[in-house]
């Protein structure tokens, strides 16, 4: 089925297979290049599911061990082959889905066959998995010499108590030590299922030409994809307020995270999404009050931003950069957060920060990968990511003065600071 966008100014040819498959085609007439993302809902917080009516737990990182794993076919080597096609192929694993991608000027079908073919096909020697047990675990080292990596990682453990989003994307040097190639194939059975995947392509291609080559390749066979085991009780308010750390690091870095609750559903999640970004843009955007007024008193500096974030069912406003006096910025955006949940947002500063928002949307469509990445990540959530026009239309001055006001709760921050050794 093809459905055209009028207000975007683009179509999409949408079709599910009969094996449960999503497949969305964002025709470029005329382009050269072609993209291609297969991408499945799983990822490094879904270490807890039900397969075939029996409950797993399998160890932290496991999604991301598995990304690298799936490059191996017996015999073959992957990425070789498609360069030789000339095509570039990458991956990618966040926290509630991972992504594997092609992207090509010339022999697009043979290179989509390769890149449904490594992915479906579950191939995990032993020698293997220990091989790569020590390259995961030298990326883990380096991950963690990294300010960025552990200011973030070291927030999500002070906001969280439960929720697997306190453990790394990569997991713990410790943890990949239990990955082996039974549970492997494991998370591989219950979540690389076509019914529980995506294919986005951006570019000039034949539907039934890309349709003919997944049955190839997958088959129609339709199976049970495994149930995320989702967490029921983590508290609202943060669980510490602070997490203080040292590097060698020549000023100090700092994070702020506001929780939000859990999320109901795909509708509501894209929603407040355009909510958080529009409040995040009147709360410390550069051209705001507060963004303006910390860069003239030299509390901030051209790192400082953020933003709101979405991983699986949970939601977070985070900001931060380097500053000498992280709590001084802190207290200062809690203060503005205050002032504008009472007085509200100048009627005409929302309208144009509502166009522009909607703008930088519409513009980030040249992307293909923003294009693939964005259609992949909203349609496991069961959402149209063309119809976005209209979630702004629905967003009011209201809405976002609320949003302020959540943010007044102190229990629900908490900062993550790194200071110089």
């Amino acid at each position: 089925m093809l459905t055209a966008y009028p207000r975007l100014d683009t179509t999409l040819y949408r079709h599910r297979l009969e094996n449960g498959l999503q497949v969305l085609i964002n025709p470029r007439p005329g382009f050269t290049k072609t993209l291609a993302y297969f991408a499945t809902g799983y990822g490094s917080v879904h270490n807890q599911f039900i397969l075939d009516g029996q409950t797993h737990s399998v160890p932290a990182g496991i999604a991301h061990f598995l990304e690298h794993k799936l490059f191996e076919l017996p015999d073959t080597d992957v990425t070789a082959r498609l360069s030789a096609l000339g095509a570039h192929v990458n991956a990618f694993t966040s926290y509630d889905m991972t992504a594997y991608y092609v992207l090509c000027t010339g022999h697009f079908y043979e290179s989509l066959r390769l890149l449904l073919e490594f992915v479906s096909t579950p191939y995990f020697p032993e020698e293997s998995v220990k091989r790569e047990l020590g390259i995961i675990d030298q990326e883990i080292g380096m991950h963690a010499d990294s300010p960025d990596s552990r200011v973030f990682e070291n927030l999500m453990q002070a906001m969280y108590q439960k929720f697997p989003i306190r453990q790394p994307i990569l997991g713990t040097s410790d943890s990949i030590r239990d990955i082996t190639p039974e549970n492997l194939t494991l998370c591989h059975r219950a979540f690389y299922d076509p019914s529980n995947m995506v294919l986005s392509i951006v570019g000039d291609v034949d539907p039934e030409q890309v349709l003919s080559v997944i049955r190839k390749v997958l088959g129609s066979e339709t199976r049970t994809a495994g149930e995320k085991c989702r967490e029921e009780t983590e508290p609202v308010s943060c669980f510490q307020p602070r997490s203080l750390d040292k590097m060698e690091i020549s000023m100090p870095t700092f994070l702020l995270g506001f929780k939000w609750g859990r999320l109901a559903n795909s509708q509501e999640s894209i929603r407040l999404e355009v909510i958080g970004d529009l409040a995040s843009e009147a709360l410390f955007g550069e051209s705001s009050e507060l963004y303006l007024s910390l860069y003239d008193q030299g509390l901030i500096d051209g790192s400082f931003g953020g933003g709101f974030e979405v991983a699986d069912d949970r939601a977070m406003l985070v900001c931060g950069g380097d500053s000498d006096d992280p709590q001084a910025v802190f207290d200062a955006v809690l203060t503005q957060a205050e002032k504008l949940s009472q007085t509200g947002i100048d009627e005409t500063a929302f309208l144009r920060m509502k166009r522009s928002a909607l703008g930088r949307r519409i513009r980030d469509l040249d992307s293909f990968d923003s294009t693939c990445f964005r259609l992949c990540a909203y349609a496991l959530s069961d959402f149209d990511y063309f119809t976005f026009p209209e979630i702004y239309d629905q967003v009011t001055r209201e809405d976002v003065r609320q949003f302020l006001l959540a943010l007044t709760d102190r229990s629900r921050w908490s900062i993550s600071v790194i200071e110089p050794l």
